[in-house]
C-alpha cells in the first residue's frame, strides 16, 4: 500500500510500527509471565501457557500487518498443506539473515504451534524481546569454542543440559522446536573459513536436534525442512524494512524421522552419532541442490 514512497521513508515507517508492536505484545507476555513465575506448582504454571501463546501469535499477526502495509514482496511458496496446528514439529531451515525468522513466522503462524528457537545466551539482554523469549521458554544457549572448553572443562555439556530441560517443558503442549543447523548466518567468509562441502550452506551442527529427538522423539509428527532463497541477494534487516525484498522463495517439506533416531544417545554412542550425522548430511546435500536449482 505504501510502495510509492521512497525506501528510506518506508523503512522509517516500518521501524516505528515494528517498535510499537514490540512494546505492546511482549509487555503483555511479561505481565502474564510474572504470575507464571510466582506460582509454586508446575501444573499451575502451565495454566498460563495458552494465554502466553495467544499473545505471541497476535504479536506475529501484527508483524504481518505492517509487512503487508510496507512490503511489495512476491511470495513463491510450496509445501504448506497438511500441517497440523495441534502437532509437535522439529523445524529446520537454512539461515542467511534475520529476515529468515520473519519469513517463517509469516508463513507458519497458526498453521503449526508457535516456533521456539534456540537462542544465543547473549540475546537475553535485548531490551523487552530478551525477557519475552525467556518467558516463553525459548532455550538460551552459550556457544563455547573448543579452546574455551579445554580451559573450562566444567562448562562442557551445559548447553545440552539446558536444551534437555527446555525440551522437557515443551512436552506438555504442542510445540514447534526450531533449530538453525548451521548455528549462524551464512556468509561467503564463513563458508570459506569452514571449507564447507556445500555450495550454498555452512556445515550443519546436528547435536541440538539429536537431543530434541532424544527428549521428545515420540511426540514429533515429522521434521519440517524449510529452504529459503532470496533471488535478488540476501537482504539485511534494514533492507527488509525499506521494502527492498522483491521476492522470497520458500519450499517446505515434511520429512519422516527414522525410528532409529528417536531416543538415541548422540554424545555417548559413536555409531548412533555417525549414523545421525550421515542422515543430516544427506538432508543438507538435498537442500544444497534445491537451492542451486532455485537460484538459477
Amino acid at each position: 500500500m505504501l510502495h510509492f514512497l521512497p525506501p528510506l521513508l518506508i523503512g522509517i515507517i516500518a521501524s516505528l510500527l515494528f517498535g510499537v508492536n514490540v512494546l505492546i505484545w511482549p509487555m503483555l507476555v511479561l505481565v502474564v509471565a510474572v504470575f507464571k513465575i510466582i506460582l509454586p506448582l508446575p501444573f499451575l504454571r502451565r495454566l498460563f501457557d495458552p494465554p502466553l501463546r495467544w499473545f505471541s501469535e497476535n504479536w506475529i499477526s501484527c508483524n504481518d500487518l505492517w509487512m503487508r502495509l510496507t512490503q511489495k514482496t512476491q511470495w513463491d511458496v510450496q509445501g504448506l498443506t497438511g500441517l497440523d496446528y495441534r502437532g509437535w514439529y522439529l523445524v529446520s531451515s537454512n539461515h542467511q539473515s534475520w529476515v529468515d525468522i520473519f519469513v517463517m513466522q509469516h508463513l507458519l503462524n497458526r498453521r503449526i504451534p508457535l516456533l521456539k528457537f534456540f537462542i544465543k545466551r547473549e540475546l537475553i539482554w535485548v531490551p523487552v524481546m530478551g525477557l519475552a523469549w525467556w518467558a516463553l521458554d525459548f532455550p538460551f544457549l552459550r556457544r563455547h569454542s573448543a579452546k574455551f572448553l579445554q580451559k573450562h572443562p566444567r562448562q562442557k555439556g551445559k548447553d545440552l543440559e539446558t536444551t534437555r530441560l527446555a525440551c522437557k517443558k515443551f512436552a506438555h503442549m504442542p510445540t514447534s522446536v526450531m533449530n538453525f543447523l548451521e548455528g549462524t548466518r551464512f556468509s561467503p567468509k564463513k563458508h570459506a573459513r569452514q571449507q564447507s562441502p556445500y555450495r550454498h550452506l555452512l556445515r550443519p551442527k546436528a547435536g541440538g536436534i539429536a537431543l530434541a529427538l532424544n527428549v521428545l522423539g515420540d511426540k514429533f509428527h515429522s521434521l519440517l525442512d524449510i529452504t529459503i532463497v532470496y533471488p535478488d541477494g540476501i537482504p539485511t534487516f534494514w533492507e527488509f524494512l525499506c521494502g527492498k525484498v522483491n521476492k522470497v522463495i520458500v519450499r517446505v517439506k515434511q520429512v519422516e524421522i527414522p525410528q532409529q533416531f528417536l531416543g538415541g544417545d548422540y554424545d555417548g554412542d559413536q555409531d548412533f552419532r555417525a549414523a545421525f550425522q550421515q542422515w543430516v548430511h544427506e538432508l543438507w546435500q538435498e537442500k544444497d541442490l534445491q537451492i542451486q536449482a532455485l537460484v538459477h
